[in-house]
């Protein structure tokens, strides 16, 4: 593109952008000088309304293809890129889950054949869901005052050595995806800060998702749930009323979980005095004792402020490694899914 191109985009931009401001003042010209709130001035507004949001459209489409939109995009590319990639590795953490061995009952098919013309509203309920057990009422009731008895008891669980890492794996990756999530958006608005100067007002303060969207990062599910449920559900026999208790392992359930099942297990080889329950609180006293710098790289928060460390085992569990502080370090996000089940 020359020179002499350059310049006539950005005169044609500038253009837009004061015949944007112009119709802005118009319009609260026009409300502010109708004396009477007639349809004549109803219309007036309406109309300045509509050229406002066809010339801003106008400006949007030709905008995001200016060689000066591109020239930004292009200068925080590399950035845009480790923003997405902390991204993916998120979603891979939010989609970890309490392995459990339940006993398989086989399959069957259900449906209702009554001949008679009366509608229970509770009956389209009762489909299978293994994270769904139906029970009686009293059970119900009793899984809402105990819920990790009656959770172990009813879905299978076995307290058992294998059961408490799982769920300490699963721990440990929602709450480093909690922490990215944070993270996540604390570099994303970093990174819009840094540019917003060099970016029109309107689109930054109206039109920021889109502008978002526009510079390449990916969408973001920050509310999208993910935590492991397990609900009982009681359907009166007339199906006419039911009752759930939900149990959602979210962070604090997890946390509360470990320690049950820790007291439930019996340990062989005397492993409970060597074992820790990998809690929130110990995550973090590791990352204090490794000063909070991946033992891998040597990258440090103080380098990158929006780092995500996570909590590896030295020897991954699955080779025999066991839940001590000796063999536990602090890696970086991406040294972690680098090293998978590796020792190092």
């Amino acid at each position: 593109m020359s020179q002499e191109q350059i310049e006539t985009e950005g005169c044609f931009l500038r253009f837009i952008m004061a015949a944007l401001h112009t119709i802005a003042v118009l319009f609260v010209v026009v409300w502010l000088c109708s004396s009477l709130v007639g349809l004549c001035s109803l219309i007036a507004i309406v109309l300045t309304v509509i050229i406002y949001i066809f010339f801003f459209s106008i400006f949007e489409f030709f905008y995001y293809r200016s060689k000066a939109f591109l020239a930004i995009k292009h200068s925080i590319d590399k950035n845009i890129e480790k923003c997405n990639l902390l991204n993916k590795h998120i979603e891979d953490l939010k989609s970890a889950s309490v392995k459990i061995k339940s006993t398989d009952f086989g399959m069957s098919d259900y449906r209702d054949e009554s001949v008679y013309n009366y509608t229970r509203p509770e009956l389209k309920k009762l489909q299978y869901d293994e994270h769904v057990y139906d029970c009686s009422l009293s059970v119900c009731k009793n899984a809402q005052q105990q819920p990790f008895k009656y959770l172990c008891k009813y879905f299978d669980f076995e307290i058992s050595e294998e059961f408490l890492n799982n769920i300490e794996s699963a721990l440990n990756d929602f709450s480093a995806a909690e922490q990215g999530k944070v993270l996540l958006i604390q570099e994303r608005n970093r990174i819009i800060n840094s540019i917003k100067e060099k970016v029109p007002f309107l689109l930054v303060k109206f039109r920021q998702n889109k502008l978002i969207q526009k510079l390449g990062f990916k969408f973001i599910g920050f509310n999208d749930p993910y935590f492991p449920k397990y609900s009982f559900r009681y359907v009166s026999p007339g199906c006419n009323s039911s009752m759930v208790c939900d149990i959602v392992l979210d962070i604090p359930n997890l946390e509360k979980l470990v320690h049950y099942v820790a007291k439930g297990i019996d340990y062989k080889n005397g492993i409970q005095g060597q074992r820790v329950l990998m809690t929130t609180s110990l995550r973090e006293k590791i990352k204090q004792r490794d000063h909070y710098t991946c033992q891998h790289c040597g990258l440090s928060i103080n380098q990158e402020p929006n780092l995500l460390l996570e909590i590896d085992h030295i020897i991954p569990l699955s080779k025999g490694g066991m839940t001590t502080e000796d063999n536990l370090q602090t890696l970086c996000w991406k040294c972690n899914r680098h090293k998978g089940n590796k020792i190092y």
